[in-house]
């Protein structure tokens, strides 16, 4: 085992080369994709302010191992995969527009429940 460096120990999942460079791209573009929504959505504001934490954090915080601690929200290599899945859903959220109003009414006792 020795020589082999950082591994996850998780099946599927490579060890990061260079996590904090990885990290800082993501977090930049998806910051890029909100910065295209009204201020006012609830998705934006909320996702800013994730975002912009783990980036202060990436940004002041060059040890991985204690990145990971300070995050608490896993390896950084799943910290990756959840950038890059956050990414792929900023973007469809900027398609699908949700803060927009609704096309029509909604049926009557759509959210009630039980029928």
């Amino acid at each position: 085992m020795a020589g082999l460096g950082r591994i996850t120990g998780l099946t599927g999942l490579e060890a990061a080369r260079h996590p904090h460079q990885v990290l800082k791209v993501l977090y930049e573009k998806i910051n890029m994709t909100l910065q295209k929504m009204p201020a006012e959505a609830g998705y934006r504001k909320h996702t800013e302010a994730v975002i912009s934490e783990r980036m202060a954090l990436v940004q002041s915080e060059t040890d991985v191992e204690q990145l990971e601690r300070k995050v608490n929200n896993g390896l950084v290599e799943q910290l990756i995969l959840q950038a890059r899945r956050e990414l792929s859903l900023s973007r469809k959220m900027l398609q699908w527009r949700p803060w927009e109003p609704l096309i029509g009414e909604a049926p009557p006792n759509q959210w009630k429940w039980p029928l």
